[in-house]
């Protein structure tokens, strides 16, 4: 009886790959566990002190986690308010920004810590319900930030290189989110569907039992990479890369004067902004990944003495990424530093002033778009002026006849100008929102 309790336990311990952002099951339970079929319990226990941790080594590891779950939550709180709460920062971006903060506080708040006790104490202490949750909700809430992170790259993409075609409008931006997180749902539910808890001699483990076994959940996690890493980040880079070319590679048709160069200024600053963004996703979460490919494929690291530190480490790297967003912003973006401000006001050294009230109260303007509709108008009122000198004209009918026909002329040609100027109105303004959105 002990011998098959045993063997079950090392068989779902196998299978432990379990990309979990909520380490499904002990990331390091094959080490744990005892030979299957031929071990003894005090061979089990050796194995389990191994990774038996000093009390000055658990407090550092949990005053870290507990640093990043509380600077997540808060910070991402915070910019969810300064976006909702101010009318000038709901932009079409800035509704991505409210998915990908929104992704990272769940995520910080409903897995982190769990995760770090379980992987702590190899002990389930939360129930078969969270389980399915614990196991289901990570992956959901990566893909959720990761496409949240492509969204914008295209939007800005579409806003920077082809400005004359129509925005997102709120109702679009919402459906795109809500179809975001359907196929999050759909791409995590395996994980919920297969989670089970068991009850093993000493403690209760919690850990997604693949019907076809570790080759299966290897699979599966291998297919979970390429979508909320490799896909994406591949996608981004090649936007961000067209993007940067065109801001940085030279001019953009449009007006010269020192305003839409102030504006050309902000739009590289929103692009830096979000590529740091990017780049610091991809840096916190890569060792996590080569973790679980590297010890899906070699298992025997898992017996490594030091492997719990490795995943305590990578971990906490790829968990640290929910907090970075919110401090990128405030040193990147004016408005959102404006805001910071703003919140904490309360605060004895935060100064705000009447500038970073107006940040985020001030209406948009755009001076190329009003400069050009004066053009426009202008013009038009120069049309009206001779057409209508010529028609007050009673004592001079000869005149008014050879007149009409180059009124005439010379109104058709302030209608292909007035066509050309609101062109060029129409994508240059489109221009300055690319770069107004929220910089």
């Amino acid at each position: 009886m002990n011998s098959v309790s045993t063997a079950n336990w090392n068989e779902s311990l196998s299978s432990r790959w379990n990309m979990s952002l909520a380490a499904a099951s002990d990331p390091w339970g094959q080490a744990l566990g005892a030979p299957a079929g031929n071990a003894s319990t005090p061979v089990a226990t050796n194995f389990s002190n191994q990774f038996v941790q000093p009390s000055w080594r658990i407090a550092l590891w949990s005053l870290a986690y507990g640093g990043v779950v509380a600077v997540a939550i808060f910070g991402n709180l915070i910019v969810i308010w300064i976006i909702l709460a101010h009318k000038r920062m709901r932009t079409v971006t800035n509704y991505f920004l409210v998915n990908l903060a929104f992704s990272d506080a769940s995520m910080a708040a409903f897995n982190t810590l769990i995760n770090f006790i379980y992987a702590l104490h190899s002990e389930w202490y939360f129930g078969e319900a969270y389980c399915r949750f614990h196991n289901f909700f990570p992956i959901t809430a990566v893909f959720a930030s990761i496409y949240s992170m492509t969204a914008i790259a295209v939007d800005r993409y579409m806003a920077i290189i082809d400005p004359l075609k129509p925005r997102l409008s709120a109702t679009a931006t919402k459906v795109v989110i809500g179809g975001i997180w359907i196929l999050a749902f759909l791409l995590a539910f395996p994980q919920c569907l297969y989670s089970i808890t068991k009850v093993m001699p000493g403690r209760t483990l919690c850990y997604v039992a693949w019907p076809g076994g570790p080759k299966q959940h290897f699979l599966y996690h291998v297919i979970v990479i390429v979508l909320v890493y490799c896909f994406p980040l591949l996608v981004m880079g090649i936007t961000y890369s067209v993007v940067g070319i065109t801001l940085w590679g030279g001019e953009i048709p449009g007006d010269t004067s020192d305003k839409y160069h102030e504006q050309l200024k902000a739009k590289r600053k929103v692009v830096k902004m979000m590529i740091v963004v990017v780049m610091t996703f991809a840096i916190c979460w890569l060792p996590y990944h080569t973790y679980f490919i590297v010890t899906g494929i070699y298992q025997q690291l898992n017996r490594w003495k030091y492997i719990q530190q490795i995943y305590l480490a990578s971990f906490w790297l790829a968990m640290s990424s929910t907090m970075y967003n919110p401090i990128i912003y405030c040193c990147l973006n004016k408005r959102f530093r404006a805001g910071f401000k703003r919140a904490f006001r309360w605060c004895p050294f935060i100064e705000l002033s009447s500038h970073d009230e107006l940040e985020l109260k001030a209406a948009r303007f755009h001076p190329t778009q009003q400069s050009s509709l004066y053009a426009v108008s202008r013009m038009e009122s120069s049309i009206t002026v001779v057409l209508d000198t010529n028609d007050g004209d009673n004592s001079h009918p000869s005149r008014k006849k050879k007149a009409a026909p180059r009124n005439a002329s010379f109104n058709g040609c302030s209608r292909r100008n007035s066509k050309a100027v609101s062109t060029a109105s129409s994508f240059t303004s489109s221009l300055y929102t690319a770069g107004d959105d929220y910089s």
